[in-house]
Protein backbone atom coordinates (compact mmCIF):
# COMPACT_ATOMS: atom_id res chain seq x y z
CA UNK A 1 0.00 0.00 0.00
CA UNK A 2 2.93 2.24 0.90
CA UNK A 3 4.63 2.25 -2.32
CA UNK A 4 1.07 2.40 -4.25
CA UNK A 5 0.77 5.64 -2.44
CA UNK A 6 4.03 6.47 -3.22
CA UNK A 7 3.96 6.01 -6.88
CA UNK A 8 0.85 8.01 -7.10
CA UNK A 9 2.72 11.11 -5.02
CA UNK A 10 5.27 11.18 -7.53
CA UNK A 11 3.51 10.35 -10.74
CA UNK A 12 3.50 13.40 -13.37
CA UNK A 13 0.52 15.37 -13.75
CA UNK A 14 -2.05 15.20 -16.39
CA UNK A 15 -1.23 17.21 -19.28
CA UNK A 16 -4.51 18.59 -20.76
CA UNK A 17 -3.02 19.10 -24.82
CA UNK A 18 -6.20 21.96 -25.05
CA UNK A 19 -3.72 24.19 -23.03
CA UNK A 20 -0.33 22.52 -22.45
CA UNK A 21 0.22 21.18 -25.48
CA UNK A 22 2.67 22.63 -28.23
CA UNK A 23 1.42 26.01 -28.89
CA UNK A 24 0.16 26.86 -32.07
CA UNK A 25 1.39 30.21 -33.95
CA UNK A 26 -0.34 31.83 -36.98
CA UNK A 27 1.81 31.96 -40.06
CA UNK A 28 2.25 35.86 -40.73
CA UNK A 29 1.43 36.86 -44.35
CA UNK A 30 2.21 40.13 -44.90
CA UNK A 31 0.19 40.46 -47.97
CA UNK A 32 -3.01 40.22 -46.15
CA UNK A 33 -2.35 43.25 -44.92
CA UNK A 34 -1.65 44.82 -48.32
CA UNK A 35 -4.55 43.20 -49.23
CA UNK A 36 -7.11 44.87 -46.28
CA UNK A 37 -5.63 48.37 -46.97
CA UNK A 38 -6.67 48.63 -50.80
CA UNK A 39 -9.36 47.49 -50.52
CA UNK A 40 -10.22 50.04 -47.45
CA UNK A 41 -8.99 52.47 -50.26
CA UNK A 42 -10.98 51.03 -53.15
CA UNK A 43 -14.01 51.06 -50.04
CA UNK A 44 -13.36 54.67 -48.90
CA UNK A 45 -13.19 55.78 -52.45
CA UNK A 46 -16.36 54.25 -53.49
CA UNK A 47 -18.01 56.23 -50.69
CA UNK A 48 -16.72 59.37 -51.10
CA UNK A 49 -18.01 59.16 -55.10
CA UNK A 50 -21.49 58.09 -53.86
CA UNK A 51 -21.40 61.46 -50.91
CA UNK A 52 -20.19 63.84 -53.37
CA UNK A 53 -22.01 62.93 -55.77
CA UNK A 54 -24.71 65.44 -56.79
CA UNK A 55 -26.93 63.43 -58.81
CA UNK A 56 -27.82 60.56 -55.90
CA UNK A 57 -30.57 62.84 -54.84
CA UNK A 58 -30.57 62.89 -51.17
CA UNK A 59 -33.67 64.82 -50.74
CA UNK A 60 -35.73 62.31 -52.69
CA UNK A 61 -34.22 59.59 -50.62
CA UNK A 62 -35.70 61.01 -47.62
CA UNK A 63 -38.47 61.62 -49.27
CA UNK A 64 -40.01 58.59 -49.89
CA UNK A 65 -38.62 56.36 -47.55
CA UNK A 66 -41.21 56.42 -45.34
CA UNK A 67 -43.89 57.89 -47.70
CA UNK A 68 -46.94 56.11 -47.26
CA UNK A 69 -46.88 54.55 -50.73
CA UNK A 70 -43.42 53.39 -49.88
CA UNK A 71 -44.92 51.58 -46.43
CA UNK A 72 -47.76 50.13 -48.19
CA UNK A 73 -45.61 48.52 -50.75
CA UNK A 74 -43.64 47.09 -47.43
CA UNK A 75 -46.72 45.83 -46.23
CA UNK A 76 -47.60 44.13 -49.45
CA UNK A 77 -44.19 42.44 -49.50
CA UNK A 78 -43.64 41.10 -46.26
CA UNK A 79 -47.60 39.35 -46.97
CA UNK A 80 -46.16 37.57 -49.76
CA UNK A 81 -42.91 36.50 -48.40
CA UNK A 82 -44.76 35.64 -45.26
CA UNK A 83 -47.75 34.20 -46.81
CA UNK A 84 -45.40 32.25 -49.25
CA UNK A 85 -43.44 30.78 -46.56
CA UNK A 86 -45.70 29.54 -44.37
CA UNK A 87 -48.40 27.96 -47.00
CA UNK A 88 -45.30 26.27 -49.08
CA UNK A 89 -43.38 24.77 -46.38
CA UNK A 90 -46.74 23.13 -45.57
CA UNK A 91 -46.89 21.99 -49.18
CA UNK A 92 -43.00 20.92 -48.99
CA UNK A 93 -43.58 18.60 -46.09
CA UNK A 94 -46.24 16.39 -48.06
CA UNK A 95 -44.54 16.79 -51.15
CA UNK A 96 -41.71 15.81 -49.54
CA UNK A 97 -43.38 12.85 -47.59
CA UNK A 98 -44.67 11.80 -51.08
CA UNK A 99 -41.39 11.55 -52.57
CA UNK A 100 -40.14 9.19 -49.84
CA UNK A 101 -43.04 6.99 -50.10
CA UNK A 102 -42.85 3.51 -50.89
CA UNK A 103 -45.91 4.31 -53.58
CA UNK A 104 -45.38 4.62 -57.20
CA UNK A 105 -48.51 6.70 -57.98
CA UNK A 106 -47.91 9.24 -55.22
CA UNK A 107 -43.69 8.92 -55.54
CA UNK A 108 -44.25 9.61 -59.23
CA UNK A 109 -47.21 12.63 -58.88
CA UNK A 110 -44.88 14.94 -56.15
CA UNK A 111 -41.37 13.98 -58.39
CA UNK A 112 -43.36 15.34 -61.54
CA UNK A 113 -44.36 18.65 -59.18
CA UNK A 114 -40.75 18.85 -58.35
CA UNK A 115 -39.37 18.56 -61.81
CA UNK A 116 -41.74 21.00 -63.00
CA UNK A 117 -41.59 24.12 -60.81
CA UNK A 118 -37.94 23.75 -60.64
CA UNK A 119 -37.30 23.37 -63.80
CA UNK A 120 -39.52 26.49 -65.03
CA UNK A 121 -38.37 30.29 -64.76
CA UNK A 122 -40.22 32.00 -61.57
CA UNK A 123 -40.81 34.86 -63.90
CA UNK A 124 -42.56 32.66 -66.29
CA UNK A 125 -45.05 31.08 -63.32
CA UNK A 126 -45.75 34.58 -62.45
CA UNK A 127 -46.91 35.53 -65.93
CA UNK A 128 -48.86 32.36 -66.41
CA UNK A 129 -50.85 32.53 -63.31
CA UNK A 130 -51.37 36.48 -63.82
CA UNK A 131 -53.02 35.58 -67.38
CA UNK A 132 -54.58 32.21 -66.50
CA UNK A 133 -57.90 33.87 -67.82
CA UNK A 134 -56.37 33.48 -71.06
CA UNK A 135 -56.51 29.69 -70.31
CA UNK A 136 -59.30 29.35 -68.18
CA UNK A 137 -61.89 32.48 -68.90
CA UNK A 138 -64.24 30.91 -66.10
CA UNK A 139 -63.61 29.25 -62.54
CA UNK A 140 -66.18 27.03 -61.56
CA UNK A 141 -67.35 24.49 -58.90
CA UNK A 142 -69.31 21.41 -59.44
CA UNK A 143 -70.30 17.89 -60.36
CA UNK A 144 -67.21 16.72 -62.25
CA UNK A 145 -68.28 15.35 -65.63
CA UNK A 146 -71.81 16.90 -65.43
CA UNK A 147 -73.49 20.36 -66.67
CA UNK A 148 -74.40 20.52 -62.75
CA UNK A 149 -72.44 23.93 -60.95
CA UNK A 150 -72.84 25.29 -57.82
CA UNK A 151 -70.26 28.72 -58.01
CA UNK A 152 -68.90 30.16 -61.23
CA UNK A 153 -66.76 33.22 -61.52
CA UNK A 154 -64.46 35.34 -63.85
CA UNK A 155 -60.85 34.12 -63.61
CA UNK A 156 -59.90 37.85 -64.27
CA UNK A 157 -61.51 39.11 -61.61
CA UNK A 158 -60.64 36.30 -58.85
CA UNK A 159 -56.94 36.08 -59.90
CA UNK A 160 -55.65 39.30 -59.18
CA UNK A 161 -52.25 40.45 -59.69
CA UNK A 162 -51.34 39.97 -55.74
CA UNK A 163 -53.14 36.59 -55.80
CA UNK A 164 -51.43 35.47 -58.81
CA UNK A 165 -48.44 36.48 -57.14
CA UNK A 166 -49.08 34.63 -54.26
CA UNK A 167 -50.39 31.39 -56.52
CA UNK A 168 -46.96 31.74 -58.18
CA UNK A 169 -44.27 32.42 -55.02
CA UNK A 170 -46.49 29.67 -52.59
CA UNK A 171 -46.47 26.58 -55.31
CA UNK A 172 -42.71 27.82 -56.91
CA UNK A 173 -41.76 27.59 -53.15
CA UNK A 174 -43.17 24.37 -51.90
CA UNK A 175 -40.92 22.74 -54.41
CA UNK A 176 -37.52 23.79 -53.85
CA UNK A 177 -38.62 23.25 -49.67
CA UNK A 178 -39.71 19.88 -50.47
CA UNK A 179 -35.82 18.54 -51.85
CA UNK A 180 -34.92 20.86 -48.56
CA UNK A 181 -36.99 18.91 -45.80
CA UNK A 182 -36.21 15.44 -47.69
CA UNK A 183 -32.96 15.50 -47.76
CA UNK A 184 -33.35 16.59 -44.28
CA UNK A 185 -35.55 13.36 -43.41
CA UNK A 186 -33.19 11.14 -45.07
CA UNK A 187 -30.42 12.39 -42.75
CA UNK A 188 -31.86 11.30 -39.66
CA UNK A 189 -30.83 7.76 -38.92
CA UNK A 190 -33.24 5.26 -39.92
CA UNK A 191 -32.79 3.37 -36.21
CA UNK A 192 -34.61 6.07 -34.51
CA UNK A 193 -37.70 5.47 -36.61
CA UNK A 194 -37.72 1.53 -36.16
CA UNK A 195 -37.43 2.31 -32.52
CA UNK A 196 -40.58 4.30 -32.57
CA UNK A 197 -42.39 1.88 -34.57
CA UNK A 198 -41.25 -1.02 -32.20
CA UNK A 199 -42.53 1.55 -29.66
CA UNK A 200 -46.11 1.09 -31.43
CA UNK A 201 -46.43 4.88 -32.69
CA UNK A 202 -47.74 5.38 -35.78
CA UNK A 203 -45.76 7.06 -38.79
CA UNK A 204 -47.10 10.00 -38.55
CA UNK A 205 -46.31 10.40 -34.91
CA UNK A 206 -43.26 9.24 -35.30
CA UNK A 207 -42.52 11.73 -38.50
CA UNK A 208 -44.27 14.59 -35.97
CA UNK A 209 -42.08 13.89 -32.53
CA UNK A 210 -39.09 11.97 -34.03
CA UNK A 211 -38.22 12.59 -37.25
CA UNK A 212 -38.52 16.42 -37.59
CA UNK A 213 -37.59 17.21 -34.91
CA UNK A 214 -34.04 15.96 -35.57
CA UNK A 215 -34.14 16.75 -39.40
CA UNK A 216 -34.67 20.82 -38.31
CA UNK A 217 -30.92 20.95 -37.91
CA UNK A 218 -30.28 19.79 -41.15
CA UNK A 219 -33.56 21.74 -42.60
CA UNK A 220 -33.12 25.39 -40.81
CA UNK A 221 -29.94 26.75 -42.58
CA UNK A 222 -31.26 26.72 -46.13
CA UNK A 223 -34.90 27.41 -44.72
CA UNK A 224 -33.50 30.50 -43.90
CA UNK A 225 -31.74 31.42 -46.89
CA UNK A 226 -35.22 30.33 -49.06
CA UNK A 227 -36.61 32.68 -47.25
CA UNK A 228 -34.24 35.62 -47.75
CA UNK A 229 -34.31 34.75 -51.61
CA UNK A 230 -38.36 34.68 -51.45
CA UNK A 231 -38.19 38.22 -49.65
CA UNK A 232 -36.18 39.32 -52.60
CA UNK A 233 -38.03 37.40 -55.31
CA UNK A 234 -41.16 39.21 -54.67
CA UNK A 235 -39.47 41.98 -55.91
CA UNK A 236 -40.40 39.75 -59.55
CA UNK A 237 -43.79 40.86 -58.75
CA UNK A 238 -43.20 44.13 -60.58
CA UNK A 239 -43.76 42.32 -63.74
CA UNK A 240 -47.18 41.74 -63.00
CA UNK A 241 -48.30 45.11 -60.60
CA UNK A 242 -48.59 43.17 -57.56
CA UNK A 243 -48.16 46.64 -55.56
CA UNK A 244 -45.11 45.48 -53.79
CA UNK A 245 -42.26 47.46 -52.32
CA UNK A 246 -40.64 47.51 -56.26
CA UNK A 247 -43.96 48.49 -57.74
CA UNK A 248 -44.94 51.12 -55.63
CA UNK A 249 -41.67 52.76 -56.01
CA UNK A 250 -41.98 52.39 -60.00
CA UNK A 251 -44.91 54.18 -60.22
CA UNK A 252 -43.24 56.58 -58.61
CA UNK A 253 -40.21 57.38 -60.61
CA UNK A 254 -42.35 56.74 -63.73
CA UNK A 255 -43.68 60.09 -62.98
CA UNK A 256 -40.54 62.27 -61.64
CA UNK A 257 -37.85 60.28 -63.31
CA UNK A 258 -35.56 59.77 -60.11
CA UNK A 259 -34.98 56.52 -60.97
CA UNK A 260 -31.18 55.84 -58.84
CA UNK A 261 -33.18 57.58 -55.53
CA UNK A 262 -35.66 55.18 -55.73
CA UNK A 263 -33.96 52.09 -56.57
CA UNK A 264 -31.43 53.03 -53.50
CA UNK A 265 -35.14 53.34 -51.23
CA UNK A 266 -36.07 49.62 -52.25
CA UNK A 267 -32.50 48.57 -51.79
CA UNK A 268 -32.42 50.08 -47.98
CA UNK A 269 -35.35 48.40 -47.24
CA UNK A 270 -34.87 44.96 -48.78
CA UNK A 271 -31.41 45.56 -46.39
CA UNK A 272 -33.47 46.30 -43.61
CA UNK A 273 -35.83 43.22 -43.97
CA UNK A 274 -33.10 40.54 -44.62
CA UNK A 275 -31.20 41.85 -41.02
CA UNK A 276 -34.16 41.34 -39.26
CA UNK A 277 -35.20 37.93 -40.89
CA UNK A 278 -31.37 37.01 -39.97
CA UNK A 279 -31.74 37.32 -36.46
CA UNK A 280 -34.90 34.71 -35.89
CA UNK A 281 -32.61 32.52 -38.66
CA UNK A 282 -29.61 32.64 -36.24
CA UNK A 283 -31.80 31.90 -32.63
CA UNK A 284 -33.26 28.86 -34.68
CA UNK A 285 -30.02 27.48 -35.78
CA UNK A 286 -28.23 28.14 -32.00
CA UNK A 287 -31.59 26.00 -30.94
CA UNK A 288 -31.57 22.98 -32.79
CA UNK A 289 -28.22 22.63 -33.04
CA UNK A 290 -27.21 22.56 -29.23
CA UNK A 291 -25.45 19.29 -28.06
CA UNK A 292 -23.92 18.82 -31.77
CA UNK A 293 -21.37 21.78 -31.28
CA UNK A 294 -17.49 20.52 -32.67
CA UNK A 295 -15.54 18.59 -30.14
CA UNK A 296 -12.35 21.57 -29.05
CA UNK A 297 -14.58 24.72 -29.40
CA UNK A 298 -16.30 26.22 -32.25
CA UNK A 299 -16.19 25.86 -35.78
CA UNK A 300 -14.60 29.23 -36.46
CA UNK A 301 -12.04 28.08 -33.75
CA UNK A 302 -11.41 24.74 -35.87
CA UNK A 303 -11.19 26.50 -39.13
CA UNK A 304 -8.70 28.91 -37.60
CA UNK A 305 -6.52 26.24 -36.53
CA UNK A 306 -6.49 24.47 -40.23
CA UNK A 307 -4.64 27.58 -41.19
CA UNK A 308 -2.26 27.54 -37.88
CA UNK A 309 1.07 26.18 -38.11
CA UNK A 310 3.24 24.96 -35.27
CA UNK A 311 5.77 26.82 -34.25
CA UNK A 312 9.62 25.21 -34.63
Amino acid sequence: MANLTESVATAPPATNLATDGPKIHRRKHPWTIVGAVVALAVLGLLLYSLATNPNIGVEYIQQYLFDPMTIAGVGVTIFLTVASMIVGTAIAVVVAVMRLSSNPVLKGIATLYVWLLRGTPLLIQLIFWAYLGALYDKLSLGIPFTSVTFWTVDTSSLITPTIAALLALTINQGAYAAEIIRAGIMSVDSGQTEAAMALGMTSARTLRRIVLPQAMRTIIPPMGNETLSMLKATSLVSVIGGLDLLTNLQHAYAQNFQVIPLLIVGCMWYLFLTTVISIPQAWLEKRYGRGVQPIGGSSTGMFTRLFAIKGK
